[in-house]
């Protein structure tokens, strides 16, 4: 009588404490520059919803390449004097942000910015707005949370953000603005395509969902 062949032992289930893990190591990541914010909340978000060690393995693949060039240098202030600033792309977003604009124009696109180490810490980026006849335009992600505080004085204040389940493990942007004859606007946008982020396995799949 033949032996019955031996059947592999099935690796153990995921739990919580193995997807907080690959998150922190996420953030720190994101702190690190290597992520931006846009990629954190897919690759976050993936985490949790993965079921095997080879999804999460998936998560938190090429986290070891050296981040790219401009990411080193936190900015903590922004201004448009009688003129035009324009931040997008990859740059680093610090713990606290002064933004002014008098008589000019200023831009800012949160979606491909990373995260300094104390932002990832804290869970919160603070920016101070300040507007006298000029204008601020800001956009982030979608499922990221936003707060507005302040006021405007023959001015107007719009936020328009996607009704979208929060992403976990963003940071709540906190925007603090004294607008005086003009303009501030806030916005989400969706994901932008990265051409297949992770390939064609689970966190890909995941990703091409969202933007499609």
């Amino acid at each position: 009588m033949q032996p019955e062949p031996l059947r592999p032992v099935p690796p153990p289930p995921l739990t919580d404490a193995d997807r907080e893990a690959a998150v922190e190591l996420l953030q720190r990541a994101c702190g690190e520059g290597r992520l931006t914010l846009e990629e954190f909340g897919v690759r976050a978000g993936a985490a949790w919803a993965a079921d095997t060690s080879e999804e999460l393995a998936e998560v938190t693949a090429g986290l070891a390449a050296a981040p790219p060039v401009g990411t080193s240098q936190p900015v903590t202030v922004i201004s448009a004097v009688f003129g035009e600033h324009k931040q997008y792309g990859r740059w680093r977003v610090s713990r606290h942000t002064r933004v002014r604009a008098l008589f000019g124009s200023t831009k800012l696109d949160l979606r491909e910015a990373t995260m300094d180490a104390e932002v990832v810490r804290d869970g919160v980026v603070d920016i101070e707005v300040r507007t006298f006849c000029g204008e601020v335009k800001i956009t982030v992600p979608e499922g990221v949370e936003v707060e507005v505080y302040g006021r405007s004085l023959f001015g107007s204040r719009t936020t328009n953000l996607a009704a979208v389940p929060r992403r976990q493990g963003t940071p709540t942007i906190r925007l603090h603005c004294n607008v005086t004859f003009g303009e501030m606007k806030v916005r989400s946008a969706p994901l932008s395509r990265h051409g297949g982020l992770l390939g064609n396995g689970k966190l890909g799949r995941i990703l091409r969902e969202l933007v499609d």
